[in-house]
């Protein structure tokens, strides 16, 4: 008997032991919601999103790194064509392609060719100007409406954001789940955050933009970690360490949310009252991942150890380098100690470039860092770089 009652206490100490690393995994905040994945993940066409030959081909040799109009449009156009062709009779509604129609509507403006733009209509078309809408409210069935929205801009013709604006009416008026964020993950800030503040501007309406800042700051203050200046990407990695023993921080998971910085605070009004804590986020992290920056301009999958990935990873990188930009552009970054970090990453890209115009070294669909080879091209990716492109070369006219 004595034996079981020691087994017992041994037991309830343990348990005691797990509740409390739980609760210090939460960084101090134990009455937030649960920022966890759903037991079942959502399915995504990860074949129509990218792949992985074993023999992509020699590299590029005809690019030039110069910050010029016609080195950076000669690149964009590059990727975008291959891209284009690879990938044109595989446009989707789901997230992966989201963000690459985005990028394609930039390419456009930067190059002044509409081809892109045009492939970007014709999806529209085909899809009738509708999201994905099964599983209201996942922020990734909400991310093609930024295209829409970007293109109904264009014309005011009230179809491109029919649905959008239906789905969004739906979701403004959605009471909190209190025992789970909305915005669970931190690549949702990429997804509908930016949707909600052009739906804004499109109608003058701030329900939708006061909707937003609610859910952001929930994330926010959730995922957010205060001393690294850096988003986990979920709550299972709270805790979770790299090879190195640092944290563990997912270099794609960062760049869609200073991708989101940099869409969100594009529409935001100038007197919004919160305005200034977004840039006051926003500043921090664009600090810490220059900071982080690897020697050969780029950063790797896991941020806080680049020893322990042999590739650098292009989405995150992609995603870093347009939100850079873009803080210069706007002048919300310092020109004289940013333009050499998204000169010195804009380089590292370029060299890979295939000889056919495939953007390789980026992650396949993951939650995590991970390993991949040096061929690996995927669509999200190519619209982070086409973003940064764009960006880029609105620098090089200032």
């Amino acid at each position: 008997m004595m034996n079981q009652v020691g087994r017992l206490a041994g037991i309830l100490a343990m348990v005691a032991v797990l509740a409390a690393l739980t609760a210090s995994a939460q960084i101090a905040q134990p009455n937030l919601p649960q920022a966890a994945p759903p037991a079942a993940a959502p399915s995504v066409d990860r074949a129509a999103a990218g792949d992985s030959p074993d023999d992509p081909g020699p590299l590029a040799t005809d690019l030039s790194p110069a910050l010029t109009h016609a080195a950076i449009r000669q690149a964009v156009r590059k990727v975008a064509d291959w891209q284009l062709a690879h990938s044109e009779q595989r446009f989707n509604q789901q997230w992966t392609y989201a963000a690459l129609y985005d990028g394609m509507l930039a390419a456009s403006k930067a190059t002044g060719d509409p081809r892109y733009h045009d492939a970007v209509i014709h999806m529209a078309q085909r899809f009738d100007w509708k999201l994905l809408n099964a599983r209201f409210p996942h922020a990734d069935d909400m991310a093609l409406g930024q295209s829409y929205l970007d293109l109904y801009l264009e014309t005011r013709d009230p179809v491109r954001m029919a649905d959008t604006k239906a789905i969004l009416n739906q979701l403004v008026v959605r009471p909190d789940d209190s025992s789970r964020l909305l915005w669970w993950w931190c690549d949702a800030l990429f997804m509908a955050p930016p949707v909600l503040a052009r739906m804004s501007a499109a109608t003058g309406d701030r329900r939708y933009l006061d909707y937003m800042d609610r859910e952001w700051w929930q994330t926010s203050a959730s995922l957010y970690d205060p001393s690294e200046h850096l988003y986990f990407r979920d709550s299972r990695y709270f805790t979770q360490k790299q090879e190195n023993g640092q944290k563990l921080f997912w270099a794609r998971g960062n760049g869609w949310v200073m991708g989101a910085f940099a869409k969100v605070l594009e529409v935001m009004p100038a007197d919004y009252p919160c305005r200034g804590k977004y840039l006051a986020q926003y500043r921090e992290m664009a600090a810490r991942i220059a900071s982080i920056q690897d020697k050969d301009g780029l950063w790797r999958s896991g941020l806080l150890d680049p020893e322990a990935y042999d590739l650098p990873e292009i989405s995150g990188s992609a995603f870093f380098t347009y939100s850079l930009a873009w803080g210069i552009n706007h002048g919300v970054l310092d020109r004289k100690t940013y333009e050499p970090v998204v000169k010195r990453s804009w380089a590292g890209m370029l060299t890979h470039i295939y000889a056919d115009g495939r953007l390789g070294s980026i992650q396949p669909i993951d939650a995590q860092p991970g390993k991949f080879k040096p061929s690996a091209s995927s669509v999200y990716g190519v619209g982070g770089f086409l973003l940064a492109g764009a960006e880029l070369d609105a620098m090089a006219r200032k």
